[in-house]
């Protein structure tokens, strides 16, 4: 099986430009192919995670990745599957999320001489003078073609409409695979679904610019965009790749409980496990379905946090669904900082706990009964606890899979 042909088992394809021409390139080891991350937030999240994955498979089958962080465009905001304008970042808020991507990304891509690129697109896109932009870029853009996008029609209905600001932001991504053509040989790009229109913005400026009616400007893209935004969030908010973030048993359990659905689509998409032993669980339901999350949970795991917390996350959870036994639970430790006047009380312990996102989001789920301590069901949204109270530790539970023993250090 060719990648190509892997890449489609793996459901990863949406739609090609040129799929003869691409075939050619990522088969033959001879794309040098780019995807871009827009530092919106201090860690990555599950959605860049599934274009890592890409990325590195790539890489195995000896294409050259191009990681291209988005310190420029970041200063925009992408309108694409956004109903508001972006809140916009400061330099240093932005300067500052490029360098933790910088460290998450190295263990995933290799970056070592040759075999794969880092670069920002502030290097070009800071430095460029507006009225050479519209020499050089605008005569190729139809604002007529532009409005017609996806990413824009959906923002023209709502109130506000598109700012001039985010119109932008098309001229930019395509601007990038411009300046990534010319500087690096870049020659294929990747992205999301939702990044068509723009990518086909950067494939058509190459072409019409310089004259470059071949394949050597070619557009893919992934279906990534809309899965990873399903597989990326949670009620409780974005599932994160820092550990700071989102602890190791978190995430495990976060894939863990994927819907019996999805838990196949997630192994093919996202795992490096050989199709064949993915297709013989084509047939598998019920038990077996739990076994092949276990299978999504731990893989994924390993991953992003290494072997050692996989093990440690599949362990805990298994020892508290199986025994109930708290051993190898996730704990939090509650400090006399978090105490008033002698107490902490319920909602408190579950935002800290990371159980919540905030107060009012912990009131509810007391409110709707989905909260015991040691078992025992807690009712009042105003319960407190003393140090005493939590000085051998209480295990806290939320819903029904999301376990955290607290205790008072």
């Amino acid at each position: 099986m060719t990648i190509y042909d892997e890449l489609v088992a793996r459901g990863l394809i949406a739609q090609v430009t040129d799929e003869e021409g691409i075939k050619e390139l990522i088969n033959n080891g001879k794309a040098t192919f780019y995807i871009g991350f827009d530092p919106t937030a201090d860690s990555l999240h599950v959605g860049h995670f599934m274009a890592l994955c890409l990325m590195k498979r790539l890489q195995m089958a000896g294409n050259k990745p191009i990681a291209l962080l988005g310190g420029g465009t970041g200063m925009i905001g992408d309108p694409s599957g956004k109903t508001d304008m972006r809140t916009m970042m400061t330099r240093e808020t932005i300067d500052h999320n490029i360098a933790c991507f910088k460290e998450q990304m190295s263990r995933f891509i290799d970056f070592s001489e040759g075999k794969a690129l880092m670069v920002n697109n502030a290097d070009w896109l800071l430095d460029l003078n507006y009225v050479d932009v519209l020499r050089e870029v605008g005569p190729y853009f139809s604002v007529t073609n532009m409005l017609r996008a996806e990413c824009y029609k959906q923002r023209m209905d709502r109130d506000g409409g598109l700012t001039f600001l985010e119109f932008n932001y098309m001229i930019m991504q395509s601007y990038d695979f411009l300046e990534l053509y010319r500087r690096y040989g870049c020659n294929l790009q990747f992205g999301g679904d939702d990044q068509w229109s723009n990518m086909l913005g950067g494939r058509e400026l190459i072409r019409k610019k310089l004259g470059k009616k071949d394949a050597e400007a070619m557009t893919i893209t992934l279906l990534l965009n809309s899965e990873g935004k399903k597989m990326g969030k949670t009620v409780s908010g974005a599932v994160w790749l820092d550990p700071k973030k989102t602890s190791p048993y978190d995430f495990y359990q976060y894939w863990r409980n994927v819907a019996d659905a999805d838990v196949l689509k997630c192994i093919r998409m996202l795992t490096f496990l050989p199709i064949e032993e993915i297709d013989k669980m084509d047939k598998w339901e019920g038990a077996q379905l739990n076994e092949a999350k276990e299978i999504l949970a731990f893989e994924l795991t390993k991953l992003v946090h290494g072997e050692e917390e996989a093990v440690k996350s599949q362990n805990a959870a298994r020892a508290i669904f199986t025994s109930g036994d708290a051993a190898d639970m996730p704990t939090v430790e509650i400090s006399a900082d978090d105490f008033k006047d002698g107490s902490i009380d319920i909602q408190a312990i579950l935002v800290k706990a990371g159980m919540a996102t905030s107060r009012s989001d912990a009131r509810r789920s007391v409110e709707g009964g989905g909260v015991s301590v040691d078992g025992d069901k807690i009712s009042d949204p105003f319960a407190s606890f003393t140090a005493d109270d939590l000085s051998d530790g209480k295990v806290f539970k939320k819903g029904k899979k999301t376990f955290k023993k607290v205790i008072f250090k």
